[in-house]
């Protein structure tokens, strides 16, 4: 917090630093006279009518009465990671989007309406990496009519909790009835110790380039599989992995120095087994032999199994993206 040379708190911040990173204070309640306080970080998306409205990293909003504060000031973006790969989230996320790429799209803009008719929210969502070239209601008009003639719902992938990010967007949707739906978390980490890691199934993991039946049947999320097919093979260059008996699967997609991993799934009977590490390690192998050395995921927020393997794996947040869906 902001101490001035008196010791005392002070508030640093104005309207004028809306779009901002920003550490509060507060006053969150009084308890037999005296104050009890909570802190706030993150990025300051709206002050208006004596309430600040900020966005920490997960997403989550927070409102704050202008006269509760205590203190306040801008910080910097947080640090860059010491060990591991490093990467803008501009960069993170068209590496993305080429590893789960959609039937049909349509630039507006900088930003890129996708759909592949209704098979996952990330091929069925808007990617708005910048500015869509129009007012922001007359866009988001656009993509809740383009949508409709799809007879799909509207979706914005919105992300938040590192530089660069969309925190000022998601609460522009927010003002206008959206609402997220699902976060998850993008994770990085170096590609070498997924492959190293001690995984004696791993051996017995089989490579391929198109997903057999007993593959989507334990992906478990098709309804179409010649739908489904034709979106997993697409990408620079795409794996999928399976041990016998369709016990676990996982998919990664290489792209220059990137490794990007998905559809880690294990059969609910062989749980706790190594096999969801052995799958991503045979995986791993074959990135690193075609020169990739960092490695992305993405694990949705109510996931702890998940999180807890990626942990361990060494794969830290880089940032949260959520899905805000159009006010119906």
């Amino acid at each position: 917090m902001e101490i001035t040379a008196g010791g005392l708190l002070e508030v640093r911040i104005t309207p004028a630093d809306v779009g901002k990173r920003v550490s509060v204070r507060r006053v969150e309640a009084v308890v037999s006279g005296s104050p009890e306080f909570t802190d706030t970080v993150g990025v300051l998306t709206s002050w208006d009518r004596g309430v600040l409205l900020i966005t920490k990293k997960d997403g989550q909003s927070v409102r704050i009465s202008e006269s509760s504060l205590v203190a306040g000031k801008i910080v910097p973006a947080a640090p860059a990671r010491r060990r591991g790969p490093a990467a803008s989230f501009e960069e993170l996320s068209r590496v993305a989007a080429r590893a789960w790429q959609p039937l049909e799209s349509e630039r507006l803009g900088d930003w890129t309406l996708r759909a592949a008719a209704g098979f996952t929210r990330r091929a069925n969502s808007v990617l708005p990496l910048g500015d869509p070239g129009i007012p922001l209601d007359d866009a988001l008009a656009r993509v809740t009519s383009w949508y409709a003639d799809r007879s799909l719902p509207a979706y914005v992938q919105v992300a938040t909790g590192a530089a660069g990010t969309q925190e000022m967007l998601g609460a522009e949707l927010e003002r206008r009835g959206w609402t997220s739906e699902v976060s998850a978390e993008v994770r990085i980490g170096a590609l070498a110790p997924v492959g190293d890691v001690d995984a004696p199934a791993a051996d017995a993991v089989r490579l391929t380039r198109v997903p057999d039946e007993e593959w989507l049947g334990r992906y478990g999320k098709v309804s179409d599989p010649d739908l489904a097919r034709r979106m997993l093979v697409e990408g620079p260059s795409v794996w999928f992995a399976a041990l016998p008996g369709g016990r676990a699967i996982g998919r990664c997609v290489v792209d220059g120095r990137w490794a990007g991993f998905a559809a880690v799934t294990v059969d609910p009977a062989h749980r706790r087994e190594g096999l969801a590490t052995a799958v991503m390690a045979a995986l791993a192998r074959r990135a690193l032999e075609e020169g990739a050395s960092a490695a992305w995921l993405q694990v949705e927020t109510d996931n702890p199994g998940a999180q807890a393997l990626y942990d361990g794996l060494g794969f830290a947040r880089h940032h949260t993206y959520h899905h805000y869906r159009a006010a119906s």
